[in-house]
């Protein structure tokens, strides 16, 4: 059937809950998404919790340092919170072709799968029973063992073990991420057939993202478009199919998407939100007078997160240095109405609720 942009959108930001009411654990969050990007942790920890009903950061990071949910690189060379029991399977079907795309950035670093391999056999020794290290605590046993120890070629041994199932985040030992045993945090469990696999996440992201094309998967997953054509025969009519401006959109029919009367008119969104990323080529309109420019280019502050108000991205927004304050920078378009405006603040508002912070707001 043909729908407007308007549609798809407003249909977006409920079956997200950011416009519906919200997941009861930062749990229910990642599984729905099935893996949320994650770089930028205490961001997207604010992603977590604004889809939560009565989201803390206390309680985001409480959740995340039971195990709850995992940090880890997956589906594409980032990080991504990911469930435990989503864990083996996507890496089963996505690390192969994200190793396979960094072999030479990991040759020119000295990396191979036999230095790979030797790592496993450190990360298994020092990381055994469940003790939980920073990468500055395992780099010495790396040393030790004659294996790089520091920089990037470090980091990226850890991730060929990431994407190898071996190591995977643990509780946060301060303000360091450390790491765990796959084995002895996610149980094990059979491996799925790569068709079902493929099936299975591509019914997981339209029934979490959409509605979505087939370019907004491939992007999120780097499966290729003969695969995700693949998957949406398998799942036949489970997915419902839409169209708007000539472009096929896919979605979930049975997950909830009603906005609810109560819903907040502006959001600020943290950056890489999977709301605003995920979705190139059909996003939030931007307000002309955007303080960006016309296009919202994001190179002029890559680090400023987007305003939301009413479907209209409508500015920027930053947390600035301030303890025990919630001290939020607010670029807003200059076409702004003044409800537009409290309706800004009263997101600010929220988000200083999360951090258990007094805010402070200030528009420039």
């Amino acid at each position: 059937m043909g729908i407007t942009r308007e549609w798809v959108l407003r249909r977006r930001m409920a079956t997200q809950r950011l416009t519906s009411s919200g997941l009861p654990e930062p749990a229910d969050v990642v599984r729905l998404l099935t893996c949320v990007q994650s770089q930028e942790a205490p961001n997207a920890m604010w992603s977590l919790g604004m889809r939560t009903r009565g989201g803390t950061d206390d309680g985001v990071r409480a959740a995340f340092d039971e195990g709850q949910f995992l940090r880890t690189h997956i589906l594409r060379p980032t990080w991504h919170f990911v469930a435990p029991q989503d864990l083996r399977w996507i890496l089963g079907l996505t690390s192969p072709k994200v190793l396979s795309s960094m072999r030479g950035h990991f040759a020119r670093l000295g990396l191979d799968e036999d230095v790979a391999a030797r790592g496993a056999d450190v990360f298994r020794k020092v990381l055994a029973g469940r003790t939980a290290l920073t990468r500055r605590e395992i780099a010495p046993h790396m040393e030790a063992a004659g294996l790089p120890h520091k920089g990037l070629a470090l980091g990226d041994l850890h991730l060929m073990n990431e994407l190898h199932g071996v190591i995977v985040s643990g509780p946060m030992k301060g303000a360091q991420h450390t790491y765990l045993l796959v084995d002895e945090v996610v149980p094990p469990e059979t491996p799925l057939d790569r068709d079902e696999a493929v099936a299975r996440l591509v019914h997981r992201f339209y029934a979490g993202h959409g509605p979505a094309s087939i370019k907004d998967l491939t992007r999120w997953t780097k499966l290729t478009q003969a695969e995700v054509r693949l998957g949406l025969e398998i799942l036949g009519d489970r997915l419902e199919r839409v169209e708007v401006d000539g472009t096929p959109l896919w979605l979930d029919p049975t997950v909830p998407a009603r906005t609810a009367p109560e819903a907040p008119r502006a959001h600020l969104l943290p950056i890489y939100d999977e709301v605003t990323l995920t979705y190139p080529a059909l996003g939030f309109p931007v307000a002309p007078d955007h303080p960006r420019g016309p296009d919202a280019d994001p190179w002029i502050d890559p680090y400023a997160s987007t305003v939301l108000v009413d479907g209209l991205n409508a500015g920027t927004w930053k947390r600035a240095p301030g303890r025990g304050v919630a001290r939020i920078e607010l670029k807003l378009a200059a076409g702004l109405t003044p409800e537009q405006v409290k309706a800004v603040e009263a997101a600010a508002d929220r988000l200083a609720a999360y951090l258990g912070a007094a805010r402070e707001a200030f528009v420039t």
